[in-house]
């Protein structure tokens, strides 16, 4: 692999001109298919093999033109307080409204509330209207649109008070924003102050463009979700700062020793490029593993932020050389720009990573423990985690959605607003109309079940479609079991009649979602564990380090869930972080969270761990090895997780929930896994360990393949014709 990366850094810096056009073409290819791709589709949760799938797929089926993906609207009206929306007036003036909305060129239908069985609430004082359109929301003209808004606007003219509510009003997602560049900025102090040079700070930040550039347009040119695409933006941007960041970092150690440009080019990509691509693959596997799931919108996610971290690394090590053929002296520090030299010394003595690293190897036991126990106190909440796929009761109540929301739980109930559907499939049945009553006799009689709409056939007479509303809202765990409850009452309807009832919704449909993602959470973690811990075996020619590295990841994951959970559900430092609404945490949430967390962890691990595992190759004591390690890397690693954290960070400051959620996790479980597991915990249990952390059994170090990720080779015994023409003895190190 080093030999391999070795001679393809030597090859880009010679071709720089030739590999900066080449990747020049290839963003502007991506650029303009970008640009002439239709809009991309919503997000849908098609979830195959769940009840509520096997219902949608039904209803496709058994009641064709029914596009359930079309469009609609709700507008709520309550009266004034102390009358009645029925009112002469108030009624006249909901009529006046519903009519003119119902006029609209994409408008399918508008239904009356006054001619609508169960759409004027019991005490008079709210009612709604359903307005459906033949379009999908994101095809909705702003014509139609500002009709909505001009609706309520003239409701409130009236007197009444006019909300709105519905797919139609979902606002469209943002693709990055003015948070996510104060994110980019602080990246690029951070890498001003580590470099000391314009050039050395800018060449990460240029390279990290180019590759999410690419990424993003040919996410965008495949017509993905914004969602999809501003999580592959997310991770692109981040890692692919840190992996110029790493190699810009060993080429100026390089240079130091006394290499010409070339030679410290190749060396750099052969040996922290190495680190780079098994750091890559194994964020790749983690994303990619996101398939076992089963649900296709998380594979898509996984699969185009994989996307973006594997062109990442291919402009790291193609692209980064190139620029560094035409920025060769300009990335140096000022000292050797002048010809002072100089960083050999420096690097001989001692600095706060190498102080850090005493400290630790000197009191294992007792940092070990305290680390644990810290981050063990901080996952507590995570205990209590909730579920759920939030709509708009998560909302800030300034939004209409929200206010809607609450208008149709205070005059309706709060199940209202998560109605249940059931689809009698009686096609086996002897009388289907008799199965369709029984069922809905059934359903009214459940405890939890407050009104039940009658049957509503399709044309073949087979199949009937029921509306149940629970006296509990959507997100409540009783609804959760009011579903279960039904769905077992369906056996006895099916061995009575013959008839099949399947229960959907958007409300089963979340349920559906959170089981299907614990189901999967065991065989995902044991599939991406596994496939990593092989990965580092490679990488590390050792079980017990793989091992360290796969029992930290769990460490750092449990306290990132357990911030998310002190900020979305228990509301801590909410109103600091801009969460005006807490509640469950989206379903989808914790499956992504651990396949992007497990990714960038072994990020660090490889980083920090592989100069540890160069400098006891070259013969350094276990202790020692950890202090030249933590030398080398600890300042870049550290400067590398802060640029992580920025960037994260900066999503915090966006409207959709997932991605703030996003934010706020990988920030959290950067910090958690940079400072306290790889630089604390790391080098603690590897003093403990010593010589024994390194050890592989004999017959498995036949087995396993030989990649010189730590560059042996180029250090012992470079290749024919790749020995530079004069390479100085190396300093030794002193501790």
């Amino acid at each position: 692999m080093a030999t391999f990366l070795y001679r393809l850094g030597r090859f880009s810096f010679r071709r720089r001109r030739l590999v900066a056009l080449l990747w020049v073409v290839v963003l502007a290819a991506c650029a303009f298919a970008a640009a002439k791709a239709p809009a991309a589709p919503e997000d849908g949760f098609s979830m195959p093999g769940t009840e509520s799938q096997k219902a949608f797929d039904l209803l496709d089926q058994r009641f064709p033109g029914s596009n359930s993906n079309s469009a609609d609207a709700r507008i709520v009206f309550v009266a004034p307080k102390g009358q009645k929306v029925t009112a002469g007036a108030n009624k006249a003036a909901v009529e006046r409204i519903v009519a003119d909305v119902a006029g609209g060129d994409q408008v399918k239908g508008a239904l009356d509330p006054f001619k609508m069985a169960g759409a004027v609430s019991k005490d008079g004082t709210t009612a709604y209207s359903t307005i459906s359109y033949d379009v999908q929301s994101i095809d909705l003209t702003d014509a139609t649109t500002e009709a909505l808004e001009d609706a309520a606007k003239d409701g409130r003219d009236a007197g009444l008070t006019v909300e709105l509510g519905g797919s139609a009003l979902v606002p469209e997602s943002e693709l990055g924003g003015t948070t996510e560049l104060i994110g980019v900025a602080a990246a690029a102090v951070v890498l001003l102050i580590t470099f000391g040079s314009l050039a050395a700070a800018g060449l990460p930040l240029l390279t990290a463009i180019v590759g999410i550039g690419v990424g993003v347009a040919s996410i965008v040119a495949v017509g993905m979700s914004t969602t999809t695409t501003t999580l592959a933006l997310m991770l692109g941007l981040a890692v692919g700062i840190d992996y110029a960041l790493f190699i810009v970092s060993r080429y100026r150690t390089e240079r130091a020793e006394g290499h010409d440009a070339e030679e410290a080019v190749a060396r750099a990509v052969g040996t922290a490029g190495s680190a780079v691509v098994f750091a890559g693959l194994t964020v790749v596997i983690a994303l990619a593993g996101l398939a076992v799931v089963g649900i296709p919108v998380l594979t898509k996610m996984g699969f185009a932020a994989a996307s973006t971290v594997v062109i990442a690394v291919l402009v790291a090590v193609t692209l980064l050389p190139a620029l560094l053929g035409f920025f060769r002296k300009a990335v140096l520090p000022r000292a050797q720009r002048k010809g002072h030299g100089g960083q050999r010394a420096k690097d001989g003595r001692a600095n706060l990573g190498t102080r850090w690293a005493g400290f630790v190897i000197r009191r294992p036991l007792a940092v070990l423990v305290l680390s644990v126990l810290g981050l063990g106190l901080i996952s507590v909440p995570a205990l209590d985690l909730q579920l759920g796929m939030p709509g708009d009761e998560s909302k800030p109540t300034s939004t209409t959605q929200r206010r809607a929301y609450d208008a149709l739980a205070d005059g309706f109930g709060p199940g209202f607003n998560g109605p249940l559907t059931v689809v009698v499939d009686a096609k086996s049945a002897d009388d289907p109309k008799a199965a369709a009553a029984r069922a809905a006799k059934q359903l009214t009689a459940t405890d939890g079940i407050v009104a039940t709409t009658p049957p509503a056939f399709n044309q073949a007479g087979d199949t009937a479609v029921l509306t149940a509303v629970p006296s509990t809202g959507p997100s409540s765990a009783d609804t959760t079991d009011l579903v279960h409850t039904i769905r077992d009452e369906a056996r006895g309807l099916k061995s009575d009649t013959g008839a099949t009832m399947l229960v959907t919704g958007a409300t089963a449909v979340n349920i559906d979602v959170s089981q299907k993602v614990n189901d999967a959470l065991l065989p995902y973690l044991a599939l991406v564990v596994g496939l990593a811990f092989l990965l580092l075996m490679i990488v590390f020619r050792s079980l017990l380090v793989p091992l360290k590295a796969a029992l930290g990841f769990l460490l750092s994951v449990a306290a990132a869930f357990g911030t998310i959970v002190a900020v979305f559900q228990w509301g801590w430092l909410a109103d600091t972080l801009g969460v005006e609404q807490t509640g469950p945490v989206m379903s989808m949430m914790p499956i992504f969270l651990i396949g992007v967390v497990f990714g960038l962890a072994m990020d660090y691990e490889v980083f920090l761990v592989t100069r540890m595992r160069e400098a006891y190759v070259h013969g350094e004591r276990p202790g020692q090895a950890i202090v030249t390690g933590f030398r080398h890397s600890a300042r870049v690693v550290g400067a590398a997780a802060v640029i992580m954290i920025a960037v994260f960070a900066g999503f915090i400051g966006m409207n959709d929930s997932m991605i703030k959620m996003m934010g706020v996790g990988l920030a959290a479980a950067v910090f958690f896994d940079a400072f306290v597991v790889r630089m604390t915990v790391v080098p603690a249990v590897l003093a403990l360990l010593g010589h024994r952390a390194w050890w592989l059994p004999k017959w498995l170090d036949r087995i396993v393949p030989q990649v010189d990720v730590e560059g042996e080779k180029l250090h012992s015994a470079a290749p024919a014709g790749l020995r530079p023409e004069s390479e100085p003895e190396p300093e030794p190190v002193r501790v």
